[in-house]
């Protein structure tokens, strides 16, 4: 945790601002051949060569370049992006931990950052120790801890642990502790970096409501994580960050919503090239039935390895023999991705007799409305003979694809697929009744 004072001299033009980027750029050095040791050093400057010979030439690593944005009072605004992509850097920057190697930085009133668990935090001392420990760092009186104490030991819920040094800790209680104090520092400012992505689920809700009512009352908030959800939750904007620059700013949905399929594109490209990697590991059978070329389509033929909650999923199965077959049976096989068994449609169990199968074909299996919820699934393709004693083909969790859900029209969020149900409510009717005689 980390707090800085404020900053008493803001130009006119960002009095409405509490945060300002103008060109900010941040490079870091990266040394190659450094030496290892004291003595190693020592003879690299006794060699009779240029001092820049001496060690190999630094590279340059820009972490930002060439960022402007300004923050109002009063926003939450989401830093989101790739990992690398500089959002912790622009922190760091704002909490003034580092300075800018170009541009300007200014920020206005008392920052609170959170950025690393347990930042200030003595090993050593107990946590009702550090507590002051920290909030003597961050400029409040002891006073002012004393009074405070109570509640921040009551929102960490670590009242059975205060007198424990905190290198005993684990990584979730440091985070409760570490934002139990910054949010008592009742700062101007506040910087979340991905911390509340540790700990239970129930202290993650905690710490979501109260940043909601940071917000409603007129701190400043600026959180990076790579959930969609708290960015949707959370704030009103966001900025993007790609390879150290800004991306795009805009409100938190659309942000969102372009990250997402920006992010789905890729990944979508990365498990098609996957498809095409079959390894001998994934692949059984006497080849007898060739499945040369497995294709997932959508419903307009498009295709695609990302399909949404609701619809349609075609798996189409491109084959080959090399003399007639008698009535194979084709199936697939749907796996989550930690190897759950989810469904195992074949021709088979559907009664359909292909006769006999020769020279080439596609057998199509069509799901009309794709019932699994968001994750990342695994599909297996084969081809047997009828009696189910040879395997002609066999492509074991082969060909993966990734089901989002961003319908409106789907309202599950958990579990593993949409019961496609409906709520009803039927109140019962209020009856009157007059009061008796005794009750008069």
């Amino acid at each position: 945790m980390v707090v800085c004072p404020a900053i008493p001299e803001i130009d006119a033009l960002t009095v409405s601002s509490t945060i300002r980027f103008e060109n900010v750029s941040k490079r870091y050095h990266l040394r190659r051949n450094r030496p290892r040791s004291f003595r190693e050093l020592f003879v690299r400057r006794g060699r009779a060569q240029p001092p820049q010979a001496a060690e190999a030439s630094p590279s340059d690593l820009w972490a930002l370049r060439d960022v402007s944005f300004e923050i109002q009072s009063g926003e939450t605004v989401a830093l989101v992006g790739r990992n690398g992509a500089g959002k912790s850097t622009a922190l760091k920057l704002i909490s003034r931990i580092m300075q800018p190697t170009r541009g300007r930085i200014q920020v206005k009133g008392r920052v609170a950052a959170l950025l690393e668990l347990g930042a200030g935090f003595h090993p050593d001392l107990s946590a009702r120790e550090n507590v002051y420990l920290s909030g003597a760092l961050a400029g409040m009186g002891r006073d002012e801890i004393a009074r405070k104490y109570d509640a921040i030991v009551a929102f960490a819920e670590l009242a059975d642990f205060m007198e424990m040094p905190v290198k005993h800790f684990s990584s979730g209680m440091f985070a409760r502790l570490a934002f139990a104090v910054s949010i008592h520092l009742e700062p101007d400012v506040l910087l979340v970096d991905e911390v509340l992505a540790v700990g239970d689920h129930s202290f993650q809700l905690k710490c979501l409501d109260r940043i909601a009512a940071l917000h409603r009352q007129g701190i400043t908030i600026c959180v990076v994580t790579h959930a969609p959800e708290t960015v949707r939750q959370l704030c009103s904007r966001a900025l993007w960050f790609e390879h150290g620059r800004l991306h795009a700013d805009g409100t938190a949905e659309a942000i969102v919503r372009e990250y997402i399929d920006d992010s789905f594109q890729q990944e979508a490209e990365r498990l098609s090239h996957s498809a095409d990697r079959l390894t001998a590991a994934q692949r059984q059978g006497n080849r007898k039935v060739d499945i040369h070329r497995v294709r997932l389509t959508n419903a307009a033929g498009e295709p695609t390895v990302i399909f949404q909650t609701g619809e349609a999923l075609i798996v189409h199965m491109d084959y080959r023999v090399q003399q007639p077959i008698l009535s194979p049976t084709f199936g697939i096989a749907v796996h989550r991705h930690d190897g759950l068994h989810l469904s195992g449609p074949n021709t088979a169990f559907s009664n359909i007799d292909l006769g006999p199968v020769e020279h080439e074909g596609t057998i199509t299996y069509t799901i009309p409305y794709l019932p699994l919820l968001e994750g990342l699934y695994h599909l297996t393709v084969a081809a047997v003979s009828a009696d189910d004693t040879e395997t002609y083909d066999y492509h074991d969790r082969a060909y993966a694809f990734r089901v989002a859900n961003r319908s409106s029209a789907v309202k599950e969020q958990y579990g593993l697929l949409t019961m496609r149900g409906e709520w009803q409510s039927a109140a019962a009717p209020l009856t009157v009744t007059a009061p008796s005689a005794l009750e008069r």
